[in-house]
């Protein structure tokens, strides 16, 4: 007899930095790619490789790195003109 879990697992063995760039990095998401500009995304232009490498996946719509606290919506990723909002820098 198998028994189901009620949460299902975490989807961080789907997803990988597979490339970082001067422009960004590219993220392999359960069998596609997607890039993130530092444009787009500044958070990321100043991390260390290996905080940008270190995300997860705790749910479909939902990527996270741990190292840099950053969460981030995977329609953010494909659509980032729906998402006009940047991190504006204090100087």
């Amino acid at each position: 007899m198998s028994s189901k879990s009620e949460q299902p697992g975490s989807l961080t063995s789907e997803v990988e930095v597979t490339n970082i760039s001067r422009h960004g990095f590219w993220l392999y998401l359960r069998g596609r790619e997607l890039f993130l500009s530092f444009e787009d995304f500044p958070w990321f232009a100043e991390a260390p490789v290996n905080k940008i490498t270190q995300v997860e996946w705790p749910s479909e719509d939902h990527l996270y790195w741990p190292a840099l606290d950053i969460d981030l919506s995977v329609r953010s990723i494909e659509h980032p003109e729906e998402f006009p909002l940047k991190f504006a820098s204090p100087n």
